[in-house]
């Protein structure tokens, strides 16, 4: 019995995006069919590498094409294409040469481990397969080449600034600009300067996610970034104590107020687990940020746990993603990043400048 293409189409929708809430066949997801005899290929393309059950996807659209009569066996390969947030923008916000999606990761209050939890993301980001950026927009105390064990000099090619590299990152900072010691006293022109240099007078590399470590509270930088590049979404890193998730509360209806979405809170220092007797300890508190999240109507993307290697790692230039790739924690910064891009993608299908396949 031969197979037809139509019906190894009409198996395929019964597999659906969890997030998209669609099947992959009006998603558009199936790219490359061949069909030969009883033997079938094709190839799922999803929205980013880091699709948390891509797996799942996978298994089932497998198992749904064996199903069908004549198929005698089928070749399933796995793909991502990210989805890029400057489609469709015009006006002054004109979209990053190079740069796919601009994330801005902030804070209410400093303190809260932001710029650990940004550079960690970044990396967990690109150990899922993903090609990442940084940029230190924290103008006034740059932390991202400490924490990346990077002292360099930014290059140009004759045209443009060369980001710096570092574990497979791309990445720029006014650290690399100033002595390590050196004040930066400048007044709110000067850092939309800063910031537009970062943007346009980069050489960004075919980039699926540009991080950008803000600083925390709500002040001239994200003014800036709001008013100068089309930005995917923020992330606002939060503990569970009161202080912060009332600072996080402002942050987020900052960035609502400039038209930034936001796309999800994670709560650093979530919980202390004892090495040696594995007891929870709930030192700042618990569950607050998930019920600010919740109260809000904001993603909740999980929980990062305080384990002093995070700050040993960040300290010697060595992140935890990198210096402890199987431990829990690590697990914790990679499963942040799979909901992060999970949120990016249901963000790219609410834009109308994307369109849907039509249901048939």
């Amino acid at each position: 019995m031969s197979v037809s293409e139509a019906a190894v189409l009409n198996a395929l929708t019964v597999v659906r995006d969890p997030d998209l809430h669609r099947d992959i066949v009006a998603l558009g997801f199936i790219k490359d069919l061949a069909i030969d005899g009883g033997r079938v290929a094709f190839t799922i393309e999803l929205t980013t590498p880091a699709c948390p059950v891509k797996d799942q996807m996978r298994d089932q659209a497998r198992a749904a094409v064996q199903q069908l009569p004549g198929v005698t066996a089928v070749d399933v390969t796995m793909s991502a294409r990210v989805r890029d947030a400057g489609l469709g923008v015009d006006g002054p916000r004109q979209p990053i040469p190079g740069v796919k999606n601009i994330v801005a990761v902030g804070a209410g209050k400093g303190g809260v481990g932001k710029t650990t939890v940004a550079v960690n993301l970044a990396l967990a980001l690109a150990r899922c397969g993903s090609k990442v950026g940084v940029i230190d927009g924290d103008i006034y105390g740059p932390n991202v080449p400490i924490m990346l064990g990077m002292k360099t000099q930014l290059v140009t090619d004759g045209q443009k600034i060369l980001p710096a590299e570092k574990f497979g990152l791309q990445v720029v900072s006014m650290g690399f600009l100033t002595q390590d010691d050196a004040p930066i006293i400048w007044r709110g022109p000067m850092l939309h300067g800063a910031l537009q240099q970062f943007f346009r007078e980069v050489r960004w590399v075919d980039l699926d996610y540009l991080i950008i470590d803000m600083p925390p509270g709500t002040g001239d930088v994200a003014l800036s970034l709001s008013q100068t590049v089309p930005t995917a979404g923020a992330i606002l890193v939060t503990t569970p104590q009161q202080v912060s998730l009332a600072d996080t509360r402002r942050a987020i209806a900052m960035y609502r107020k400039l038209n930034i979405t936001p796309l999800g809170v994670i709560e650093n220092m979530s919980y202390f687990a004892c090495p040696s007797c594995r007891h929870e300890s709930d030192i700042f508190g618990h569950g607050g940020g998930e019920r600010m999240a919740d109260e809000l109507g904001v993603p909740f993307l999980g929980r990062i746990p305080i384990y002093q290697p995070i700050r040993e790692g960040s300290d010697a230039g060595v992140p935890l993603v990198i210096a402890e790739p199987e431990s829990a924690a690590t697990r914790a910064f990679i499963g942040v990043a799979e909901q992060t891009a999970a949120q990016l993608s249901i963000a790219s299908y609410q834009r109308p400048t994307i369109p849907l396949t039509p249901v048939p």
